[in-house]
């Protein structure tokens, strides 16, 4: 091979190894976590117009939620969150009331479910709806004890087979919802494509973020979901 040949063959190698870097480096970026309140403004949101609601507004780095009569809510302005394939990351607390002070509706591929936790007068938590049965009654229901004033952490990830919940680092929501119909209640539809809402209750909202999985990390969520399969769902 002439020395002509040998510099384009290595610029070529070259190339191929910037482009699979460049690659990686894009899907790395697409895996971090992105803040969806900056903690100081409701940038990028509005009110639920839920109708008799309050307010929401930001006090001391957290989203305040008032309670509404009976909802109130806040929602993305435009669609810019994943619908497949991510998890949403927040920390959470009920200020005042006794219901529930974190209805996340989000996206799951062409539908969309809510996350309630502290529903049904204090301790309900589960996915609103699966083939038509809310938080209340399907295979994810399951009853949490929230204390006012405290703060819970919260991750959902949801990929094309099933719904997963963590509070507190523990698992309450491994939800198969492959053949299901996934759908919200009419009564969040304002909360629709990306929202929070509370119920009777004021609640508190701060380290709101959301991130896309890796094709690794969905095929190891998968896995695991297999293995810990919830059966009533």
């Amino acid at each position: 091979m002439s020395t002509t040949r040998r510099i384009v063959a290595f610029c070529v190698v070259l190339l191929l190894l910037g482009a699979a870097d460049a690659k990686k480096d894009a899907a790395k970026d697409k895996s971090a976590w992105r803040p969806l309140f900056d903690g100081k403004t409701l940038k990028g949101w509005k009110t639920a117009e839920f109708g008799a609601h309050g307010e929401p507004k930001v006090e001391k780095g957290q989203i305040i939620i008032p309670m509404g009569d009976p909802l109130s809510g806040v929602t993305r302005e435009k669609d810019d969150v994943p619908h497949i394939n991510y998890e949403v990351s927040l920390e959470a607390q009920r200020v005042e009331g006794d219901d529930f002070f974190v209805g996340l509706t989000f996206p799951v591929k062409d539908s969309h479910a809510s996350l309630i936790l502290g529903g049904w007068s204090g301790g309900v938590c589960g996915i609103s709806s699966i083939d038509g049965f809310d938080a209340s009654e399907n295979g994810t229901t399951s009853y949490q004890k929230f204390e006012r004033g405290k703060w819970y952490k919260v991750r959902l990830r949801v990929t094309a087979d099933r719904i997963e919940t963590w509070l507190n680092d523990e698992q309450i929501v491994n939800a198969d919802i492959r053949e299901k119909k996934i759908s919200t209640r009419i009564e969040v539809e304002p909360s629709k494509p990306f929202g929070l809402a509370t119920y009777m209750t004021t609640g508190a909202i701060k380290d709101l973020k959301i991130r896309e999985l890796t094709p690794e990390e969905v095929k190891s969520a998968a896995a695991a979901g297999e293995d810990g399969d919830d059966k009533r769902n």
